[in-house]
């Protein structure tokens, strides 16, 4: 049996890599896709691959890359090793982007999409306590905030907003296969 990949998508600071976090430690059988960013290794944040520019361009032309998309200013690729936990039969988390999802669904069919949300107070919040963007950074990212998802794509969604294991308990219920 193939597992089903699902994109974790959202607002930056909505808490996408927490819940992940989370729901791998509450479900060991999930796997989770360590992404590839062209983006300091000492910024923080999810545990990612840092590569220059350079070596991003050579992965994508030598297609290394199940998914790979640009934002704010960064790339990010999803390396093949996805389709491979998929093989396995694993259910497989990443961390995606809101504009990749039409192609990410045309290669994954099977995909669902689950969309972390959370109030424009709350992002604030966040963003400014990471400590990773300036101010006018993180304007540019709240102003992305309520950027829409493609019509017609399965999405669950789960606000992270409020208390944390009640964010995560629905989480873990998106992540449930749909009743028929």
């Amino acid at each position: 049996m193939v597992g089903r990949l699902y994109a974790v998508v959202g607002p930056s600071g909505a808490g996408k890599d927490t819940l992940i976090e989370a729901a791998l430690a509450q479900r060991g059988d999930l796997a989770v896709v360590r992404r590839v960013i062209t983006r300091p290794a000492d910024a923080g944040g999810e545990e990612f691959e840092s590569v220059s520019e350079a070596e991003f361009d050579r992965r994508a032309e030598a297609g290394e890359f199940a998914l790979h998309w640009e934002a704010h200013g960064l790339r990010y690729g999803v390396p093949l090793s996805v389709d491979d936990a998929l093989a396995e039969g694993r259910d497989v988390l990443f961390n995606g982007s809101r504009a990749v999802l039409p192609e990410a669904y045309a290669l994954y069919p099977n995909m669902g999409v689950l969309l972390v949300t959370a109030s424009p107070r709350v992002l604030a919040e966040r963003l400014a306590k990471r400590g990773r963007e300036s101010r006018a950074q993180i304007e540019k990212r709240l102003a992305r905030a309520e950027y829409d998802i493609a019509p017609g794509l399965p999405v669950r969604r789960v606000n992270n907003d409020g208390d944390l294991e009640d964010a995560v308990t629905a989480f873990l219920a998106a992540l449930q296969p749909e009743r028929v």
